[in-house]
């Protein structure tokens, strides 16, 4: 089942020629391409070589987080660490931080871990990972997520090259791949018996698959309110989402594009509603709101728009202040728990200035402070530090850094 996701200068160069097999190469060549590689790689994250040639090791880098957040601050049974970045994997390392730091969803795929041990896929692979960070030894450090990568090339062609990838798009593809998953090994289980009411008759191809812990950590559902405007009369649908995608404008905030999300669309002319009680196409009144509220939400900023004059993409690097704490205004009038309040715990940043050409990171919440996850580096950041990820002022076209795809979790 597939669920529809609704609609500091870190510019990082795609590499043009695929690194080769380190097992090749001598190993005093080995150390010396890792070093360019690693030096290479900061320097496309906004530093210069010479400043990187200066860099302390992971390991010192790590000996200094830990020193920076204090032995009696370091959080019990947490760990901070880096992912290697495969020559163009930060989408996909950015979205895993920030997946990671979503505590419903990391317990979820932990206690998946903990499970009899299944066939590899998708979901294994990143419980194998998961658990690799959580049960390291050290506090902070660099671990490599090859097997996961290995397997997300395998399954997924759209993310088997160096080209640069889409972060929405594959937190799109890895939360509905999950939710296949279980989905499929709950039916398989029912089958087998394993299940209460587990007979086979019960389950057919018509039958509404149940819902999994996916859906119950990120699927919020909108309700698609039209009012005819001759006879009033209202007609709702509802849809399910894994995450709300909004439009950006120049200096405005998260809450003014949802409300945005929500405004009244007049459906005339061409686009006139079919109502059922008068039986022809009228005007009408559109809007969709929010009738349920996800447990975290995941908010995806559009900031990619094809501009027809240029004939490509462009990155619309509008300021758009999204707070720490949020509530949502645009909910429908039976919507349960309106007041529902939310707290940021993670952001996805486009670095670069446009869709092709550019580079993510995250920030996230780790308790009392915030965390910046730049690949293999981790660096601890003020709470204030989080607004230079609001997006730019001017409408010039340069490097940003802008928030790309929010998570909100869910006081309760």
């Amino acid at each position: 089942m597939v669920v529809w996701f609704y609609h500091r200068s870190r510019e990082r160069c795609s590499p043009s020629v695929r690194p080769p097999p380190s097992e090749c190469l001598p190993l005093c060549l080995l150390a010396g391409l890792l070093l360019t590689q690693s030096c290479l790689s900061r320097a496309c994250s906004g530093c210069s070589l010479d400043k990187c040639r200066g860099t302390p090791c992971q390991g010192a880098n790590a000996s200094a987080l830990e020193k920076e957040i204090g032995p009696e601050q370091f959080p019990v049974n947490e760990h901070y660490f880096g992912l290697v970045n495969f020559g163009n994997t930060c989408y996909c390392n950015s979205v895993l931080q920030a997946l990671y730091f979503c505590r419903p969803f990391r317990e979820k795929v932990l206690a998946y871990k903990s499970q009899p041990r299944k066939k590899e896929n998708l979901l294994t692979c990143l419980a194998d990972l998961f658990h690799s960070i959580a049960t390291q030894k050290k506090k902070v450090g660099v671990i490599p997520p090859k097997k996961f990568i290995t397997r997300l090339r395998k399954e997924n062609e759209l993310f088997d090259n160096y080209m640069q990838q889409d972060a929405h798009e594959f937190l799109n593809y890895l939360l509905n791949t999950i939710a296949d998953i279980l989905q499929e090994e709950r039916k398989q289980e029912k089958q087998n018996g394993r299940l209460p009411n587990g007979n086979i008759d019960s389950e057919n191809n018509n039958s509404t698959p149940d819902p999994t812990w996916v859906h119950e950590i990120f699927q919020g559902t909108l309700t698609n309110e039209t009012r005819c405007l001759t006879c009033e009369t209202i007609s709702s649908k509802d849809e399910d989402f894994l995450d709300l995608s909004v439009d950006v404008e120049q200096n405005t905030s998260i809450t003014h594009c949802l409300r945005g999300f929500s405004n009244t669309e007049t459906l005339c002319s061409e686009y006139k509603y079919y109502c059922e009680e008068c039986r022809s196409k009228q005007e009408a009144h559109k809007r969709m709101k929010v009738k349920k509220l996800p447990m975290i939400l995941a908010l995806h900023l559009k900031r990619f728009k094809y501009m027809d004059q240029l004939h490509r993409y462009t990155k619309l690097s509008y300021r758009v202040v999204f707070p720490l704490e949020l509530r949502l205004f645009n909910t429908s009038g039976d919507a349960t728990n309106p007041d529902r309040m939310y707290d940021l715990v993670a952001v996805v940043v486009h670095c670069g200035s446009g869709p092709n050409r550019g580079h993510y990171i995250a920030i996230v919440k780790s308790h009392e402070f915030w965390l910046l996850f730049d690949d293999d580096i981790v660096e601890k950041i003020d709470a204030q530090a989080i607004e230079e990820f609001y997006g730019l002022t001017s409408d010039i076209s340069k490097n940003s850094e802008s928030g790309y795809i929010l998570f909100y979790q869910s006081r309760d």
